[in-house]
């Protein structure tokens, strides 16, 4: 693989929505093995503003699971406590709402109450049509979603490991997305990209699944301006399946280290599974063993 330019920090970002699992693991190890190939240094920043979905007990999995397979990293919180005290998003709020200011007064955003039953109304795959592009609904209404206007069929660049500019368009999915939610919380789109900025995050490892989002928040920091999001190095890693061809979901517990550590397996023998996964050949019983996935 080339080089595009010198790095400072990588990041691991997971969600505690869920026990972490063999797909969570495997960007983990990318990361790591990316990170300390450009001479990087790693960043934990655990993504917690979805209040339904974030619970301690998977907060303490992330410590936990990165203890148990030795997965080290060189910035963010040590534990659960130092994570509530420091580094939570909830303590970046300012941020945020200073984002979201600037887009407003930018007059790149607009308000948006449309329900999910209505998107979904108008298109089966729930894309917005950009029903409320043209309304200027007060920003302060209640239930009302905050959305950036996408031009149709804009083309995103990207830096990718490779070495070469790649170039795409942003996902139907995507058009119009939001970036302020009907409660008042900021989108992950919005504060994945904050958080980078923040953090000075410039090598960004994530799946396939996430290239929409990249191009999202590439988009997004270019029309905020004053920033080098988009200078950003992205390598976008294949997706771990099951037997069944599927995405892992963090519902699956027999997919997650917290599950498999239960059941009495070591560290060696998780490391053995996930390299099984992947359809690699030898012996993987210890992080060290992964470098061959960065050439």
């Amino acid at each position: 693989m080339k080089m595009t330019k010198s790095h400072s920090i990588s990041r691991y970002a997971p969600t505690p929505s869920g026990y972490l699992h063999f797909g969570n693991i495997y960007s983990f190890i990318l990361t790591y093995h990316i990170a300390k190939k450009e001479n990087a240094k790693t960043l934990l920043r655990i993504d917690d503003l979805d209040k339904e979905r974030t619970k301690n007990n998977f907060l303490h999995d992330i410590f936990n699971t990165l203890d148990f397979l030795e997965i080290p990293y060189d910035l963010g919180p040590k534990n659960f406590s130092d994570f509530k005290s420091n580094y939570s998003q909830l303590s970046r709020m300012s941020l945020y709402k200073e984002a979201l200011e600037n887009l407003k007064t930018k007059k790149l955003i607009f308000a948006c109450d449309c329900s999910r039953k209505k998107i979904l109304k108008s298109n089966p795959k729930g894309f917005y049509n950009g029903f409320c592009r043209n309304k200027k609904l007060d920003f302060n209404k209640s239930d009302a979603a905050w959305r950036v206007a996408t031009p149709k069929d804009i083309e995103v660049n990207l830096n990718d490991y490779s070495g070469v500019t790649v170039s795409g368009k942003l996902p139907s999915l995507l058009s119009d997305f939001i970036v302020r939610k009907k409660d008042g919380f900021p989108s992950y789109q919005l504060a994945s990209l904050v958080d980078d900025l923040h953090f000075g995050v410039d090598l960004i490892v994530r799946g396939k699944d996430l290239y929409g989002s990249s191009l999202a928040q590439v988009y997004l920091a270019d029309i905020m301006g004053k920033n080098d999001f988009p200078k950003s190095t992205f390598y976008h890693h294949q997706i771990i399946k099951n037997e069944n061809k599927e995405k892992l979901s963090k519902s699956a517990g027999s997919t997650s280290v917290f599950y498999l550590r239960n059941q009495g397996k070591k560290k060696s023998e998780v490391y053995q599974a996930l390299a099984e996964l992947l359809g690699l050949q030898g012996t993987f019983t210890q992080l060290q063993d992964f470098s061959i996935l960065v050439k």
